[in-house]
């Protein structure tokens, strides 16, 4: 109530803009190695002044309503190229926008998250904008690798809506993992950081989807649960860099890395779900 009283009391637009966009903020924006034009965008619709609204915003939901818990962030490289690879939960975006801002915020180097997203949220109205002015990309191998080859750091989810969509009942229950996030961390010669996400997950539990209006409407899933995200307490554990070499090898052999991978992710889970004494 205390912040919406004071948001009450602004009287002009750069007066909003400076309470949103701390001292602090525009420093991490500034040290991050993200070359930009003399507009400000990049070649996907990357924006430093949306970057900086949007890390004001979620800055909120993340000291105050979810109330994150970060560990290992000196695991991602203050520079060059990393592939960010983490389960995926809670029907909206939320997992994402969390580690973007770790990221974006990290003490021991700030980097300009990159997160890959699903072909239909950049055409849901004002949310697509938002997502893409602060770094939010359709996740198409293409975009990835042309992004990793310019030492972009990258944000997957290799579950797909496979995770973001699955019932509350399957919680911290990882599906399976596409295999294309390992073959471009081999081609590109990046270095992997899994992350283990909890709370999330009872963000936005759904009991069922709600299959017939999803499909009228043209998205996955439609969830049938809270309307509005659940203030659940969230974990993020940052595991240190795993490098695999790019000589030729089996799509077995890359099944093998991505359970690797993906073993890690489960490990990092754990050791969240061990570490939270409440979900709220």
């Amino acid at each position: 109530m205390e912040t919406l009283r004071r948001l009450g009391r602004i009287r002009s637009r750069d007066e909003l803009y400076q309470r949103i966009v701390t001292p602090d903020i525009e420093h991490a924006i500034e040290r991050m190695p993200k070359p930009v034009g003399s507009f400000g965008y990049d070649a996907w619709g990357y924006n430093e002044d949306a970057a900086k609204i949007g890390l004001g915003l979620i800055r909120w939901l993340y000291e105050k309503y979810f109330r994150v818990t970060a560990h290992g962030l000196e695991h991602i490289p203050a520079q060059g190229r990393v592939l960010v690879i983490a389960n995926h939960s809670g029907q909206l975006p939320m997992d994402g926008l969390l580690i973007g801002y770790a990221m974006a915020t990290n003490p021991n180097g700030p980097r300009a998250p990159r997160a890959m997203v699903e072909r239909f949220f950049p055409t849901v109205p004002w949310l697509g904008s938002m997502l893409t002015g602060i770094g939010a990309v359709i996740g198409d191998p293409l975009n990835c690798t042309k992004m990793l080859e310019q030492d972009e750091a990258v944000i997957v989810f290799p579950e797909g809506v496979r995770g973001s969509g699955k019932l509350y009942k399957q919680r911290y229950q990882l599906q399976r993992f596409g295999n294309g996030f390992l073959h471009m961390a081999m081609n590109c010669h990046a270095p992997i950081v899994p992350v283990g996400v909890v709370g999330c997950e009872e963000t936005m539990p759904s009991l069922a989807n709600i299959a017939p209006l999803a499909k009228l409407l043209g998205i996955p899933y439609v969830p049938l649960g809270p309307l509005l995200p659940l203030p659940a307490r969230v974990y993020l554990n940052f595991g240190e860099p795993i490098i695999f070499d790019s000589a030729p090898c089996s799509e077995e052999e890359v099944t093998e890395r991505v359970e690797r991978v993906k073993t890690a992710i489960r490990e990092l889970i754990d050791r969240g779900l061990n570490e939270r004494t409440s979900v709220f």
